[in-house]
Order: structure tokens, then C-alpha cells, then sequence
């Protein structure tokens, strides 16, 4: 049986992967939102869900928030909450995608009582940054053209830069700004942020505090997503991960569901470039459960990225880099090939008891009764959804 080694044991001890408080409401296709027994009904019972994953895994400790879908009362009120769950809230996500006033752009809107609107929302994130102790916002924009000549497609380019200027002005010392890409949807002609390098060209204009967030899901297909990786690490301008699985668009499945070599040489290139377990570089799920169980989804998903890096720490890295020298493709290929092929799961098994967690914590879920008690327990009330 493959082992562990001391080193490797210490790295995947210290792995953190952030849950997404959505990923615990309902969600389906853009034809049905599908409801299911036990769904948590606010965010309090979210970051609950969310804390059990943490429970049996000892992976996920932070939970990211998303405004206004997460909106409390009282924020220092729902962080008490989480730190007695033991976990903490983390990134905050903003929303400009869902408000009527959005339709044609938001941060880009020729209109400046509309631009204003989403300029102060943005603020408003901030304000529960400070309360809720987050370091990193969260920017993804739905934002571009259905048709040529729709709209002018520099001038939108430079009032995002204004937009996002204000915003990184109001962030404090501590805090970031992470600006997601999407290369299309729901935007088909154009997409104002549609690729890591209009994202890196604008958080670069802003200052060190702003970064790239990179959603494995929002490529094209046959996009090398290793490359930018790489890139982005080599520029240290990698601030975030959005794992989640594609396999046309973006389909937000859970991560290393449609092709695991891919999860695996994505991590192989985290762990070259320093990102693995980086204080500057931080691992979220962005999925959404359509008809899988939500808590068990998101054990899988989480599961599955510390595989995946384990099997990326088995690789030989002094043997590559001697094939690599002398330009034997075969050879190289063959180490590489071999660290993704070796079965951890039994090491990793193994290596959880030794720690005092279950062997196999999506066992040790469904046996613990959680499940059955929420779906008692949570009777009435409106289940949280898209946009709630």
C-alpha cells in the first residue's frame, strides 16, 4: 500500500478548502429549482450544514458568504455562530446579477445612477467584511453584449476600471479584492471580464491588494487551465480558486467529477508555483447540488481535491525534471502518469484515523444521523434557494 510520508502528511493536514453557503440551498437547472427534505432555510443553518462537512473531513473551516443571499440582522450575531461550530466566515461574493436595474451592465452601465448603485453595493460587502472578519471580496460580473455594435466595448472597459478603483479605495490594510472571469453566459457577444487576462489587466491597474480569481468551470473547451495556473502563480497574481466540474459549460458539478486528471494537473502545477497551502491563495467549491444530497456533495467535492493532492505530492519531481533536462517525452510522461495512477485512498484512510476522524467521513456522515434530524427538524419556514 502506498504511504504517506511524514512531509506530505503535514502539507494535506494544513489544507483548507472553503465552502459556498449556496451550495446548501436549493438549486437546478435553468429550467427548475429542485427542493429537497432538510434544505437549510437561512444562513445560520447554512454555515450548520456547512460545519458538518467541516466535522468529518477537518478540510473545509471557512465558509464564503454571498450578498444579499446571506443577509443577517446582525452580522457579528451570525460569526459568533460560526466560530461556535467551529468554523469561520470567508469570502464575501457580490451580486449584481439578479436586480432588474442590472439588465445592461452594472459596474459598466453607461448610467450613472445605476453604476452608483452597484459601486454602493459593493461598499455594503465591505461593511460586512468588517464585521464578519473576511479578507477577500469576491467579484464576478454578468456583464457584456448580445449583439455587434450593442454597446462600446473600450468605454466599458474603462468605466469598470473607475468602478473597481473606488471599491479597492474602501478595502482596509487586511482586505482583498478577487475579480473572477467568465468567457460567456449570460452574456453571448461579448463578456466584459471573459478571460484571466482582462482580469489581470484590471486588478493590476488597481494595486497588490487585487487579485484573479480562477472558476475551473469558465473556460472553453480544450482551455489548458494548468498554463493559467501556472501564469498567474508565476506573476503572483493568483488570489483564489472556484473548483467545481464541466463538461459544456458552466455547470458547476462537483470538482474532479468529469475529468480527474484534470483536478490533478491543476494541483501539480499549485504545488510548483508555491500555491498549495498559501496564505495568499485561497481553495473554494462553487457548485451548486441539483438532484445529490447537498451535505454529502460537498464531502465528495472536498474529498476529492485532497486525492487529488495527494497524488500530486507522490510525484517524483527530482526523476521529471531529470527527463524533462534530457527531453525524454516517454520518461517524463511515465512519472507523471504513475503519481496520478497511485490509489491514496487506503493512505489517506489510514492517515485520518491516526488524526481522530473517520476513515471514511462520507460514511461516517450518513451514519450520524444528521441528515434524518434536519429533515425533522426543518418543517416550515422557506427553504433557501437562487437569489434567497
Amino acid at each position: 500500500m502506498t504511504t504517506l510520508s511524514p512531509e506530505n502528511r503535514a502539507t494535506l493536514e494544513s489544507q483548507a478548502i472553503e465552502l459556498p453557503s449556496w451550495a446548501f440551498g436549493n438549486s437546478g437547472t435553468r429550467f427548475r429549482v429542485f427542493p429537497t427534505p432538510g434544505t437549510a432555510r437561512d444562513p445560520f443553518e447554512k454555515i450548520a450544514d456547512a460545519a458538518e462537512v467541516n466535522r468529518v473531513t477537518a478540510l473545509s473551516p471557512t465558509v464564503a458568504l454571498h450578498i444579499p443571499w446571506d443577509k443577517v440582522d446582525d452580522f457579528s450575531v451570525l460569526r459568533r455562530h460560526a466560530e461556535d461550530l467551529g468554523v469561520q466566515l470567508g469570502t464575501v461574493n457580490s451580486n449584481t446579477f439578479q436586480d432588474e436595474d442590472y439588465k445592461f451592465g452594472a459596474l459598466t452601465h453607461e448610467d450613472d445612477r445605476i453604476r452608483r448603485k452597484a459601486i454602493d453595493h459593493h461598499l455594503e460587502c465591505i461593511d460586512v467584511m468588517d464585521q464578519t472578519g473576511s479578507r477577500d471580496l469576491k467579484i464576478w460580473l454578468a456583464e457584456g453584449s448580445n449583439y455587434p455594435g450593442q454597446a462600446d466595448l473600450r468605454a466599458r472597459q474603462d468605466r469598470l476600471h473607475d468602478s473597481l478603483t473606488e471599491i479597492y479605495a474602501r478595502l482596509s490594510d487586511e482586505q482583498r479584492l478577487v475579480l473572477e472571469y467568465k468567457f460567456f453566459e449570460p452574456a453571448f457577444y461579448h463578456t466584459d471580464v471573459p478571460d484571466w487576462g482582462t482580469s489581470y489587466v484590471q486588478v493590476s491597474a488597481l494595486g497588490e491588494k487585487a487579485l484573479v480569481c480562477l472558476d475551473t468551470g469558465h473556460h472553453a473547451p480544450g482551455t489548458n487551465i494548468e498554463f493559467i495556473v501556472m501564469q498567474l502563480l508565476r506573476l503572483g497574481k493568483l488570489g483564489s480558486f472556484d473548483f467545481n466540474s464541466r463538461f459544456y459549460a458552466d455547470d458547476d458539478l462537483i470538482v474532479g467529477a468529469a475529468d480527474p486528471f484534470q483536478l490533478f494537473r491543476i494541483l501539480v502545477e499549485v504545488i510548483r508555483g508555491g500555491g498549495l497551502n498559501s496564505p495568499d491563495v485561497a481553495f473554494m467549491l462553487d457548485q451548486c447540488h441539483n438532484i445529490e444530497a447537498k451535505i454529502p456533495g460537498q464531502i465528495r467535492s472536498v474529498l476529492n481535491v485532497q486525492e487529488m493532492t495527494a497524488r500530486a505530492l507522490l510525484l517524483d519531481r527530482e526523476a521529471l525534471a531529470a527527463a524533462q533536462s534530457a527531453n525524454d517525452v516517454l520518461a517524463a510522461n511515465a512519472i507523471f502518469m504513475d503519481a496520478f495512477q497511485t490509489d491514496v485512498r487506503p493512505a489517506l484512510a489510514e492517515w485520518r484515523e491516526s488524526r481522530g476522524l473517520p476513515a471514511d467521513p462520507m460514511a461516517a456522515y450518513l451514519a450520524s444521523g444528521y441528515q434524518q434530524h434536519i429533515e425533522a427538524d426543518r418543517v416550515g419556514g422557506t427553504q433557501a434557494s437562487w437569489g434567497a
